[in-house]
């Protein structure tokens, strides 16, 4: 590994480490949050732990203070004795939605093909379907003006409303006094999608005149994978307004983002599935988005509140919504349309370019034929090491011309050895004399760079790694656990992934090995930088261990193709006598200086002659 090299894995290193550090919430956040859990969920008996709200059903009260009681809560929308709370369901295939009629919402989404993955105070596995919405403290729930009642309004969350239901579809209907009525329509299809209407007619006696309806949405998301902090880092609130690129909360602590523009749809995401409303003809007229992280012993990762506005007149109006609930599946959120397929994390500008239109669909075209989800990755590996050789090839070409000059630059320093600055010139008019550019190894690793970001995103936030195992890893998304460790290492962990290390020591053979064939010349003299060639790895060590491993595998796979064709290029395909003949008739050849080179010679040899009168003097 030459300095060039050692050069662009600290950049490559230093970048990832940045962003890990923007991306986790400070000590503040973490000490406020949990200061606000504590006030919020007080346990009275030491050492027990807070149970969760159940939730509320509506039993009516038809005595006098009871009615009187119903219409100072709800008003004009005062429910009829008959009304009772129930649950009534929805399924097909893919889904099963539970509703309640209390505020007419849903309060459970059953992913019936995917399981939940948590890890128990043993360390052991445990899983169960995936649940969305599931937590008693979400909120869906309208703000009505309402005449009669306490405050002017009535909050649907609270409100029993009728129920109907007829076939796939469910009706939650809220009369009024006067004749009119509030109600909401959900109706299943055959995938997660559900059309979603909110209708209200002839409630202008009932509520006065009104432009817009407010819903408030707060939900619950729950800890669903195996790596939690990294599932914390990517659940999130994404928004769109309309001409406008998606947008998201802060991912750590705690933040509040308003829009004054029209939104298109709000998304609450976990890192491999999400709950989105989705305009369907009239866009949201505002939406505010509120983002908290949980404390860190809560079962949940963070509660996300949403305030939106409908556009809605009180006499006669529909606004019709999509409501997805399910996995993050890039072709079912790309059908539901208006960029919804954005909310998945492959990464903004040209890395995320990179992982929608170019290795995501290569990665679902040999999904096709091959079964092994490590296999794909493995034939991966080979089709992008191919489509890169051109610049493996410039990178090793280079390389070996620097390794034909390593005879000439050895007697250029022994004859400068005690001139610094004199081996500085001669080195640079070497180089020149011969054509040689000593950045052409660097060049190579600097493109290629695009593609390494891209796959540190990909594998993480591609929901078909999810639990498919591979060798002795069982989740290609997190991270593989060879040995479970029965204490923490800071840094690095309670676990060994084994992946990681078979990268260390690959990368550390693919070092010695291109030390042996480089000009070890600057890391001689400088002890420090021929260590660090073996150091950096070794590093890296701590940053993968808890990363997922199907990067880690695509890692392993490209040291094993690196070492593989750097072998076959330089012993078998690289015409190492025609260098040499090329070395010598460029040579041979009239120079022309460039005016950035003649100024630094000129500069360098300005340095030699003040350094060699400052010691005559």
């Amino acid at each position: 590994m030459d300095r060039n090299t050692i050069v662009g894995f600290l950049l490559i290193f230093g970048v990832m480490l940045l962003w890990t550090q923007l991306s986790a919430p400070s000590a503040e956040q973490i000490a406020e949050q949990r200061y606000q859990d504590s006030i919020a969920n007080v346990v009275t008996t030491p050492g027990a732990v807070a149970a969760a709200p159940t939730p509320a059903t509506y039993v009516p009260d038809t005595s006098a203070q009871g009615v009187a009681l119903a219409n100072s809560t709800y008003g004009a929308f005062a429910p009829r004795a008959s009304t009772a709370a129930k649950e009534v369901t929805l399924e097909n295939d893919l889904l099963k939605l539970t509703f309640s009629s209390l505020g007419g919402r849903i309060t459970k989404a059953e992913m019936k093909t995917y399981d939940k993955l948590v890890i128990g105070e043993d360390k052991e596995e445990i899983r169960s379907k995936v649940q969305l919405l599931e937590n008693p403290g979400n909120e869906w729930t309208y703000k009505l003006p309402a005449t009669g009642a306490a405050g002017g309004f009535v909050n649907t969350g609270s409100l029993p409303f009728e129920v109907q239901q007829s076939g796939n579809s469910i009706t939650f209907t809220a009369p009024a006094q006067g004749g009119g009525y509030f109600q909401q329509l959900y109706t299943l299809g055959d995938d997660y999608t559900i059309d979603y209407a909110v209708t209200t007619s002839g409630l202008a006696a009932a509520t006065g005149a009104i432009e817009a309806l407010e819903l408030k949405w707060v939900n619950y998301l729950g800890k669903i994978e195996r790596n939690v902090q990294y599932e914390q880092q990517n659940s999130l609130t994404y928004w769109k307004e309309l001409d406008e690129n998606p947008d998201y909360v802060s991912a750590s602590g705690e933040d509040t983002e308003i829009s004054d523009g029209r939104v298109v749809w709000v998304s609450n995401t976990n890192q491999f599935f999400n709950s989105s409303l989705v305009a369907a003809d009239v866009p949201f007229a505002s939406a505010t988005m509120k983002s908290a992280v949980e404390a860190e012993d809560s079962p949940d990762l963070k509660r996300l509140e949403t305030m939106l506005s409908i556009p809605m007149n009180a006499n006669a109006g529909t606004a019709n919504y999509k409501f997805y609930v399910g996995p993050n599946e890039f072709e079912r959120l790309q059908a539901v349309g208006s960029d919804l397929e954005d909310i998945i994390p492959f990464g903004w500008s040209l890395f995320g370019t990179v992982n929608r239109w170019i290795i995501r669909p290569i990665f679902s075209f040999l999904s096709k034929y091959i079964g092994s989800a490590g296999l794909i990755i493995l034939t991966l590996t080979v089709l992008i090491k191919l489509a890169l050789y051109p610049l493996t090839y410039k990178m090793l070409h280079s390389q070996a011309k620097m390794q034909a000059l390593k005879p000439r630059m050895a007697k250029m320093k022994e004859k400068f050895k005690d001139d610094a600055q004199a081996q500085q010139m001669e080195t640079m008019k070497v180089y020149r004399e011969y054509g040689v550019n000593p950045a052409g190894g660097c060049m190579p690793m600097v493109l290629q760079m695009p593609i390494w970001f891209a796959l540190y995103r990909f594998f993480p936030a591609s929901i078909e790694f999810r639990q498919k195992s591979f060798l002795w890893a069982t989740d290609l998304s997190s991270y593989d656990v060879f040995a479970q460790l029965p204490f923490e290492i800071p840094f690095y962990g309670d676990h060994i992934s084994m992946f990681t290390l078979l990268w260390v020591v690959t990368t550390i053979i693919y070092t010695y090995y291109n030390s042996k064939m480089m000009d070890m010349g600057q890391m001689a003299s400088n002890p420090a930088l021929k260590y660090m060639q073996y150091g950096m790895p070794v590093m890296f060590l701590f940053f993968f261990n808890s990363f997922a491993a199907g990067l880690t595998v695509y890692l392993v796979f490209s040291n094993v193709f690196n070492i593989a064709q750097t072998l076959i290029t330089k012993n078998f395909i690289i015409n190492h006598e025609k260098i040499e003949a090329g070395l010598v008739k460029k040579k041979a050849q009239p120079k022309k200086k460039s005016g950035f080179g003649a100024r630094l010679e000129e500069a360098l040899k300005q340095q030699q002659a003040a350094a060699a009168k400052k010691k005559g003097s």
